[in-house]
């Protein structure tokens, strides 16, 4: 009989969550009717952290994805009046990003939306199961203390 394997299901949960996650926030986006797909959905909050209007190979580069992408992505979002591209003023040739008022409403919407799936996915949590899940998931994202992994140490 094989033994089992603690990570490989702590895996499989983390990657169940995921799709969980992924499908009520679509729900959610979706009950609003805001016509933005969450690739669209990330791009914007991707932009909404800029101090200036990037460029695309800087939003390519913070979305880990090719070039490419992001030109689709912004199509999509500047026929839909929710971005548009300006030149830059110190380089002509360099287009940069920027949201449109449209955009920063549709960014307002999308908080709400991913607020309103949060409180779906974290409703049979009470105050303290919801405070051990964020250290948790602070651990997890921010990677081991210094690099010390406890479970290894002789």
């Amino acid at each position: 009989m094989t033994a089992p394997d603690p990570d490989g299901l702590l895996a499989e949960q983390l990657l169940r969550l995921t799709r969980r996650v992924h499908r009520i926030q679509k729900r959610h986006l979706e009950h609003r009717d805001l016509g933005i797909t969450p690739a669209q959905s990330r791009l914007l909050r991707t932009l909404a952290h800029y101090g200036s209007p990037p460029r695309m190979a800087d939003l390519a580069e913070r979305l880990e994805v090719v070039p490419r992408a992001v030109t689709t992505l912004v199509d999509g979002l500047e026929t839909a009046g929710k971005v548009r591209r300006v030149p830059d003023p110190a380089n002509r040739r360099v287009i940069r990003i920027e949201l449109t008022d449209d955009g920063h409403a549709a960014l307002r919407e999308l908080r709400a939306a991913r607020r309103s799936a949060a409180e779906e996915i974290l409703a049979p949590l009470n105050d303290g199961q919801r405070a051990v899940l964020g250290g948790l998931l602070d651990t997890l994202i921010d990677g081991p203390d210094n690099g010390r992994d406890h479970r290894h140490t002789a």
